[in-house]
């Protein structure tokens, strides 16, 4: 939502210092210019970009249009996890088997629907579960092992929006592409009426508009709000990878969710006694 408010105040703001300034919006009018720009940054982006990098801008777009992680979502994986933690204390790592080989069957992953329905969170989970049940592997190694997935699927997911942000660095080149060529029909009519020429001279300028407008008003910015879930995702994964290895120490459940809450940012951080709360509650089920 926040991102259709931007647009909407960027263009408003643009446009309505274009009018109070005497501009005539139908001016800016000129669909062969976006047709330019918007063609030749396609084609640029399909040059460079493989398909599978492609297919991941359109996904992640969708994804940041349904907002971030908020703090129940933080507050849903710690007690999740306290739950998994649990039931090792009771019943030993074997007992954790069935949950972790079979996510979708079992009773307390399906309590956290959303964490299920995360391939990535799930998978991340789950693989340090089976390795920290197979008791081969000491914590600092572990501590590698996890850092290294984590890095991995960072740079995978960062090569969408590092794909967005060449786009947007092309756009104002595009931009004088676009009106050089409205410079050169300009030429070609040169010994017309005056009013035609500066309509073609008008129209060659909007296209440098177009390309500018574009780079740093929508595209680049689109970049960026693609880095910062980037980076929620990763906080995300960090905050799993904390309490795991503070599991794999031998510290208690709350103890291991408590170095897990230490890792997150302030604005989605849930209190001590917040969190105390809701593993007290899920101790009850």
């Amino acid at each position: 939502m926040l991102i259709f408010l931007g647009a909407f105040v960027v263009l408003g703001g643009v446009l309505t210092g274009f009018v109070l300034e005497g501009g005539q919006l139908l001016a800016l009018n000129q669909p062969m210019e976006f047709l330019i720009i918007g063609g030749a940054a396609l084609g640029s982006l399909i040059i460079s970009t493989p398909v599978s990098v492609i297919k991941g801008i359109f996904t992640q777009l969708k994804a940041i249009m349904s907002g971030g992680y908020k703090k129940q979502d933080y507050l849903d994986l710690l007690v999740m996890m306290f739950e998994i933690f649990n039931v090792a204390r009771k019943d030993g790592l074997v007992g954790l088997e069935n949950h972790i080989e079979h996510p979708e069957e079992s009773v307390i992953f399906q309590r956290y629907p959303k964490f299920l329905k995360n391939h990535h969170a799930l998978s991340f989970f789950a693989d340090t579960m089976r390795v920290i049940i197979s008791g081969a592997v000491q914590p600092y190694d572990l501590e590698d092992l996890m850092d290294n997935d984590i890095e991995t699927l960072h740079e995978e997911e960062a090569r969408p929006s590092n794909a967005l942000a060449t786009v947007a660095d092309a756009l104002p080149g595009l931009g004088i592409v676009a009106a050089v060529l409205g410079v050169v029909i300009t030429m070609a009519a040169i010994d017309g009426p005056p009013e035609e020429i500066g309509h073609k001279i008008a129209a060659a300028l909007v296209g440098t508009f177009i390309g500018i407008m574009g780079c740093y008003g929508f595209v680049g910015p689109l970049a960026v709000s693609l880095k910062h879930r980037l980076n929620d995702n990763r906080l995300y994964l960090v905050c799993m990878k904390n309490a795991l290895l503070s599991f794999n120490k031998g510290v208690a459940g709350i103890i291991a969710v408590e170095f897990a809450r230490r890792s997150l940012y302030a604005e989605v951080r849930p209190e001590f006694l917040e969190l105390e709360q809701a593993c007290n509650e899920a101790k009850k089920r």
